[in-house]
């Protein structure tokens, strides 16, 4: 079994930090702001792997049980980044999306790189696509449709604040 890197920010003096408690409030606000909108969704398309949890507790809230994901990797650790993001198999269904509005959800729009390629990438294949994002950095080069905080610190996030567990005794 292949393991996932752990980028470790153990170092950095500043930092955000989400708590399990503060993303149960963070995505009802975000729903409630997506809720409010003029935007109804059809589909939850999480952007693996820091958009799934986010979009699994967004698909709840907004009580749409369509769901689905695509796999973009860019972070290697901490501040380090590949030079551009690659999707990874497997690939969505081009057909079951098209013409079907799409809430696209991700942990944080940081360069805004990967969520312009799948926003892209959705929207040639003729969906109508909006985004979702827990958190926004100023440097972004797109600008999510729906924000729950805006930083421009490193984030720690409750699903990666630990390395990934090991068998017992090894």
């Amino acid at each position: 079994m292949s393991q996932a890197f752990h980028a470790d920010s153990s170092d950095l003096v500043v930092k955000e930090v989400l708590s399990w408690e503060l993303f149960g409030t963070a995505s009802r606000e975000l729903a409630q702001n997506i809720a409010d909108s003029d935007f109804e969704p059809e589909i939850v398309i999480a952007v693996a792997r820091g958009g799934l949890l986010p979009a699994g507790s967004l698909s709840y809230a907004l009580g749409l049980k369509l769901a689905d994901a695509i796999n973009v990797e860019f972070y290697t650790d901490v501040h380090e980044t590949l030079p551009d993001p690659v999707l990874l198999a497997p690939m969505i269904d081009t057909e079951s999306i098209k013409g079907k509005r799409l809430l696209v959800v991700d942990d944080v729009a940081d360069s805004g790189r990967t969520l312009a390629l799948v926003m892209d990438l959705l929207r040639e294949m003729g969906a109508d696509a909006r985004s979702a994002v827990l958190y926004a950095k100023s440097a972004s080069v797109v600008s999510p449709d729906y924000v729950w905080r805006r930083t421009d610190e490193w984030i720690v996030f409750p699903w990666s604040a630990e390395p990934p567990v090991t068998p017992a005794g090894a």
